[in-house]
């Protein structure tokens, strides 16, 4: 290695152990701070529309495959960084001089990509949206009666998010000095979020970064190229390289296989191990053992003329036995943040009250000039509480009235005691994952499934006036803790709150825009068979939001034999898991971190472990990585996961266009077993 190469790895590791003797404010200290209307920029705005619709696209693809979906916060951050120094650079090179570059419009830009791919996610259009439709009805089966179906059409679904999206923004604004300055929770992704844009913005954190762009975009451009040379042997749903039988016919029949794609590879890179090891063990458990044994039963504990899709049959065991292991997880993770968040409350007032003197005055505490000069300027532009509450008030008001002319099984009274119940929940939503970050947006929803659709009832339309619920109590909470999060990342880049606020309505806005357009035209019209088993978006948190509405509306009489009771035994198990994590984490047991995780374990339950397989080749090679250079490998790990991601989620861009002008791929690629093919191979040449 060259001594050039061995400096600059020096100054990579001094970075990251933090070796610099300025603290990041007295670094920047010298720089002026623009003010709030200097901070919205717009070439900020510009280069939030553009990423934003890249994030959208692909949070829209990962959601459609398998719902999992890693951090994008480095691959924004970069991006961001990346194209504003384009930006500058293109304009002075036509002698225009351009406002310099600063940490502040770096977070605005983040905030906003970031609240955009976050309605993409909310918004439900792989999950309660897509639940609603008569595909999903029919594989369901149960409930597919006309007022328990409605089908897509753009102008309701951009209405509809358009009218619950914004209120969980002004419910939790009047406690952001709360949450952040008096009890200082840590909000660890929007902290981490924070340290990468400052990083950026320093002579060295630049170089890297510079670094990390160049490697972003290396990947990006062969994962692209990637799914376009794989696009030609793709037919039809069954060919091409994912439809490669890696371990066996048998195998690949049991949904074992790797499938060949880059952003699953990527995914697993940006994964925590334990996560991508708890689906493997999820697909063995599932795939492996039990679909195999239940498939003996056909005709004993289920009819054997039943559709494979029916819910009274094998498709019943896949579904239920994931949503209880979905659940058990919620629900434990639920009550234990709401313990610990109440807990941590009364401490933290308890605390308040114990460092007040004789006189009622606070005793001098010994502020860091880092603290010292975030609060001046978090405190210097407020947002005044009554805007807030006026705010929340007016979009409710505004909700009520038109949410029931989209959905007539969801009266004005329903919607109303979600509004009264949302912001409370959405603070504890917030505080919690300020505390772990951890967001139960989706628990909060099921909840409200299985509230509102057993209010209303099977017969009056339980089914999607639930899962319309689930789309406002998690569009609110899940907002709200997201701003928090930025309101974080603000704080340690001394970017103004308004500014935070203004970005994230703007972001908001364009997901309730983007996501819609997105979805519809570029997946729900250019794949008919998006939603399906085995296709290639088979969205399978569709089918589950429609079940759990299912069991919240109708009860379980409809479920397979001993379906209740295997249900059961695996939500016991998902608490008990979790239980066994928490004792061993406060036990300091290091042994808690090879605990599986019930929810990703629920995920191949339903899938299969074809995407698993992926995702275990990317911790491999991370881990391979970490092995060789684990500075280097926290460094540009990411970058190469975000490149891989991107790359071949755009490809689904050109792929889509192409579906919809009818140009299909001229070749498909099979494999067949020996005996199949010989009688192939017979046929044509007779």
């Amino acid at each position: 290695m060259s001594t050039e190469n061995n400096g600059e790895e020096m100054e990579i590791g001094k970075l990251r152990k933090g070796e610099s003797e300025l603290s990041v404010e007295e670094i920047f200290e010298q720089k002026e701070v623009p003010s709030w209307t200097d901070q919205l920029t717009f070439r900020s705005m510009v280069v939030s529309l553009i990423l934003g619709f890249l994030f959208c696209f692909i949070v829209m693809k990962l959601n459609l495959t398998t719902g999992v979906i890693p951090s994008f916060n480095v691959a924004a951050g970069l991006l961001g960084f990346f194209f504003i120094k384009v930006w500058t650079t293109v304009l002075e090179k036509f002698g225009i001089q351009s406002k310099p570059f600063t940490r502040q419009e770096n977070t605005v830009i983040q905030t906003c990509v970031v609240a955009s791919s976050g309605i993409a996610f909310s918004s439900g259009y792989a999950s309660y949206i897509l639940g609603m439709t008569e595909k999903v009805a029919k594989q369901a089966e149960e409930g597919n009666t006309a007022n328990n179906v409605k089908e897509l059409s753009l102008g309701w679904m951009i209405g509809f998010v358009l009218l619950v999206s914004f209120l969980g923004l002004f419910s939790i604004v009047p406690l952001r000095k709360i949450m952040i300055l008096d009890y200082k929770l840590t909000y660890p992704s929007g902290t981490a979020t924070a340290y990468l844009i400052n990083s950026f913005h320093t002579p060295k954190g630049a170089l890297i970064a510079k670094e990390q762009i160049k490697c972003l975009f290396k990947w990006f451009s062969a994962s692209f190229l990637w799914g376009f040379f794989q696009w030609f042997y793709t037919a039809s749903d069954d060919c091409g390289f994912t439809s490669f039988p890696t371990f066996g016919l048998e195998a690949y029949a049991r949904k074992f296989y790797f499938d060949f794609s880059a952003t699953y590879v990527g995914v697993g890179m940006i994964c925590p191990y334990i996560i991508n090891l708890s689906m493997l063990l999820g697909a063995v458990i599932s795939w492996g053992i039990m679909w195999p044994i239940i498939e003996t039963k056909k005709g004993i504990w289920y009819g054997a003329d039943l559709k494979s899709s029916s819910f009274r049959g094998e498709n019943g065991y896949k579904v239920f036995i994931a949503i209880a292991l979905i659940l058990g997880d919620g629900l434990y993770h639920f009550i234990v943040v709401l313990l610990k968040t109440f807990y941590s409350l009364a401490k933290a007032v308890l605390k308040k009250h114990s460092v007040q003197d004789a006189n009622g005055t606070l005793d001098e505490v010994k502020v860091s000039f880092d603290d010292k000069r975030r609060t001046e300027f978090f405190l210097k532009d407020q947002i005044p509480a009554s805007f807030a509450l006026a705010g929340y008030i007016v979009l409710a008001i505004i909700s009520i009235i038109a949410v029931p002319f989209i959905f007539p099984q969801l009266k004005w009274y329903h919607i109303l005691c979600i509004y009264i119940f949302a912001p409370i929940l959405g603070f504890c939503n917030s505080y919690g994952c300020g505390l772990s970050d951890w967001s139960l947006a989706s628990t909060y929803g099921k909840l409200a499934i299985f509230v509102i659709g057993s209010w209303i009832g099977l017969n009056q339309g339980g089914v999607v006036a639930g899962l319309a619920a689930c789309g406002i109590m998690m569009s609110i909470v899940s907002t709200a803790s997201d701003l928090m999060q930025d309101f974080k990342t603000g704080y340690l880049t001394l970017a103004s709150p308004r500014s935070m606020f203004i970005s994230q309505v703007f972001g908001t806005f364009m997901g309730c825009i983007l996501s819609p357009i997105v979805f519809y035209f570029f997946f729900y019209k250019a794949f008919p068979t998006l939603g399906e088993e085995g296709s290639s978006y088979p969205a399978p948190y569709g089918l589950i939001y429609r079940g759990i509405a299912l069991i919240g509306t109708e009860g379980t009489s409809a479920l397979p034999k001993n379906c209740l009771l295997l249900s059961g035994v695996f939500f016991v198990g998902a608490i008990v898991i979790n239980a066994l994590k928490e004792v061993l984490v406060q036990a300091n047991y290091n042994s808690h971190k090879y605990v599986p995780s019930p929810m990703a374990m629920a995920i191949p339950f339903f899938l299969g472990g074809y995407f698993v397989i992926d995702m275990c080749v990317g911790s491999l090679i991370k881990f391979i990585y970490e092995k060789k250079n684990k500075v280097e490998a926290d460094l540009f790990v990411p970058a190469i996961a975000s490149g891989m991601i991107c790359g071949d989620s755009l490809w689904g861009m050109p792929a889509a266009v192409l579906s919809l002008v009818n140009v299909k791929p001229p070749l498909c690629m099979k494999f067949l077993p020996r005996g199949v093919n010989d009688k192939v191979d017979a046929f044509l040449s007779g």
